[in-house]
């Protein structure tokens, strides 16, 4: 029974990664348009900022509450929804004529975002076969390849030409994620009737309540801090090498391809070397491994800031699955509000992240502010303070 259960799991995981992946691959794109719509609209730097914090904020505030409820009534059938309202989000961004009509579209993948994740998480959880750690990397790792790979072919298609109607070619990426999801959400909804009423869900502390409620502060602050920083890449790392360095619009676009890449390959080493070596040494590794990295980054050339963005990216990328599973295992029977708490904190602290660093650097310069960013992942000292994995079973 388990093994067949475990066969049946690998398709379902590679199919949410994948779907993850085109989600992923279709959000990005708006970042990596940045610098054409700022051509087109006259944007500043505020005004770039404001479209990420709407769409960030909406994700962030709608997912925990989506999470709690899917918790309680499991929804698969939401999934493809979610993604019809992204796609409604783009097709309205191919067309925007004022800057009004950007914040809505962005508001509205936000909307669509929040509704994928904490199902899509919730059945990743299901398919895992006991593997949480490898079922949520290669969960994460196809929405960080999506991630990558959306700027890489938006500058090709969009940015070099300043085509904004050549969005559109996005709507086939969500027209296949429709498919895919049509079908994930049959299959969640087949595994729900099957199992729902083999056992009432809890919500349970195996750490003791007072410990898991400081254990998820913590473990809120390090997203503050990596998303924080990563705000600062994706939002204006395209900006930051025109500024510096005097590359092409369209080049600049590509070069982000290649931090995004980074974070694809860590995020899917982390969740397996998590299960191995624990989640708590993955977290810790991963924010204070970069700070080298981080601190020398804006005093770099050209080449060896490009290293540096890659390394960083590599590293960093492998706490989130970690997080997200050690927060899933600090209140068992809560996985979908857990994923949309953390998924939340991801996009909000992005978005917050993205306004704030975009006036800083209206007021002072991008130097300035990727040199204030690079001492975030000091913060990552925290870790010492999670309780350790081993303690559990003693609780339990």
């Amino acid at each position: 029974m388990q093994t067949r259960s475990l066969q049946t799991a690998v398709p379902i995981l590679l199919m949410l990664g994948s779907a993850h992946m085109l989600n992923d691959f279709i959000q990005s794109m708006l970042t990596a348009i940045y610098p054409m719509l700022q051509e087109l609209f006259l944007l500043d730097f505020a005004k770039i900022g404001l479209i990420s914090l709407i769409y960030q904020c909406t994700a962030s505030i709608l997912q925990p509450a989506i999470g709690l409820w899917t918790d309680k009534y499991p929804k698969p059938y939401l999934l493809p929804f979610g993604m019809l309202i992204t796609t409604s989000g783009i097709t309205l961004l191919a067309f925007a004529t004022s800057y009004p009509h950007l914040l809505i579209a962005a508001a509205m993948m936000g909307v669509g975002s929040s509704i994928f994740h904490p199902e899509a998480v919730r059945l990743t959880r299901i398919a895992s076969g006991g593997r949480f750690g490898l079922a949520q990397s290669i969960f994460q790792v196809g929405g960080n390849m999506g991630s990558a790979f959306g700027p890489l072919i938006a500058g090709i298609i969009i940015v070099k030409y300043a085509h904004q109607e050549n969005i559109l070619y996005f709507v086939i990426a969500g027209i296949i994620a429709l498919i895919l999801l049509s079908y994930l959400g049959h299959w969640g909804a087949e595994y729900q009737r099957n199992e729902q009423k083999v056992r009432e869900r809890k919500i349970t502390f195996p750490y003791g309540k007072r410990r898991t409620i400081w254990a998820l502060i913590i473990l809120g602050i390090l997203i503050f801090a990596k998303y924080f920083y990563m705000a600062n890449f994706t939002n204006y790392f395209s900006f930051y090498l025109i500024e510096k360095f005097d590359i092409e619009r369209s080049n600049a676009v590509i070069l982000l391809f290649l931090f995004l890449a980074a974070i694809a390959v860590g995020t899917f080493a982390g969740g397996p070397i998590g299960d191995k070596i624990g989640r708590r040494t993955v977290i810790w590794f991963s924010m204070l491994g970069t700070l080298p990295f981080t601190l020398a980054l804006p005093h770099l050339p050209f080449m060896g800031v490009m290293i540096c963005a890659v390394i960083i990216g590599l590293i960093l990328a492998s706490a989130f699955s970690a997080i997200v599973v050690f927060a899933q295992e600090l209140v068992p029977g809560s996985v979908g509000m857990i994923a949309g708490i953390f998924f939340g904190l991801m996009f909000g602290m992005s978005g917050i992240g993205a306004l704030f660093l975009g006036w800083l650097a209206d007021i002072t310069s991008l130097q300035t502010v990727f040199v204030l960013t690079s001492f975030l992942p000091i913060i990552g000292l925290l870790t010492f303070l999670l309780p350790k994995e081993e303690k559990k079973e003693d609780q339990q």
